[in-house]
């Protein structure tokens, strides 16, 4: 394989027609410069260029290598400053994974910020379950997940926030004045739960049966906006994660209570990579601060 010195030395006599010129621009003796050329000749078992009196010219082999050289050296460069841009922060690709309540509502702002701080970094975003973007991680197909807390051997954990899980009703709602309700109380409400993959599924109903309550009917939907939407239009409440509550808290259609007489109801959120992945990038660690600044708002 053609050296990237000698490479740049041919290209450079190719271009300037002259040993001593090159040898000059490259910074080397002339000597050393037709060692070069050489070394190159020999790897390749051709004569690149032919020494005339007051210069040289390329042989054959010599014109057939010239565009592949040039684009190989221009290939070298544009590594070079992909490599820079991403040690600065300025440049590369983040391959993101998200859990659907960090997708949906706290991904999203947090990409915003980030965009707008670092416009030349490509984003990618892949959604799914806490334990399907660990192993996403473990395959290195996202360099990042953010997660539900998981311990594996083979990775590494940033906290980012705590998402603490709510009372939403209707903003009607009998419940809607108090601060704070008992669980015993939700024992005769329409209870609404959503995607019963999803951990907060579990930690809801594992809080109903530590308190012996058993709601008076419950409908089990899909996602959180779905759960949300039967909360506004009246047809029961909803356990959900106070990150997802954010617009409907603001434009008052629903009211957020917390439930008292049990232990608080959190998900701590964190970020996961392989240990063996090397320190955080500029760019990746900046990602991650964007994330627990929306978080915090």
């Amino acid at each position: 394989m053609a050296s990237f010195t000698g490479l740049e030395s041919f290209l450079t006599v190719a271009r300037t027609g002259n040993l001593t010129e090159a040898a000059r621009e490259l910074h080397v003796t002339q000597p050393g410069l037709t060692a070069r050329l050489q070394r190159l000749e020999a790897e390749l078992g051709a004569e690149l260029l032919v020494r005339l009196p007051r210069g040289v010219r390329l042989t054959e082999a010599g014109r057939a290598l010239l565009p592949y050289a040039e684009r190989a050296l221009e290939s070298l460069d544009q590594g070079t400053a992909a490599v820079r841009d991403l040690v600065r922060g300025t440049g590369g690709r983040i391959e993101i994974g998200a859990a659907p309540a960090v997708s949906t509502y706290v991904l999203p702002r947090a990409l915003q910020r980030f965009a707008s701080e670092h416009p030349a970094v490509a984003l990618g975003v892949r959604t799914g379950h806490s334990e399907e973007l660990l192993s996403l991680v473990l395959a290195e197909q996202v360099q990042i997940a953010i997660v539900r807390t998981l311990r594996h051997p083979e990775i590494e954990s940033t906290p980012l926030y705590e998402d603490e899980v709510v009372l939403a009703t209707h903003p009607a709602h009998a419940f809607a004045g108090d601060h704070a309700v008992r669980v015993e109380q939700l024992g005769d409400q329409p209870l609404i739960l959503f995607d019963p993959s999803s951990s907060y599924h579990e930690l809801t109903s594992a809080m109903y049966r530590a308190a012996g309550v058993a709601p008076r009917g419950v409908m089990v939907l899909d996602s959180i906006d779905a759960a949300k939407r039967m909360v506004q239009l009246g047809l029961g409440i909803a356990l959900l994660p106070r990150s997802a509550l954010r617009e409907e808290l603001d434009d008052g259609s629903l009211a957020a209570i917390t439930v008292v007489s049990t232990a608080p109801v959190r998900r701590q959120i964190v970020a996961i990579r392989r240990r063996d992945s090397g320190d955080l990038s500029p760019a990746l660690a900046a990602l991650v601060r964007c994330v627990q600044d929306v978080a915090a708002i």
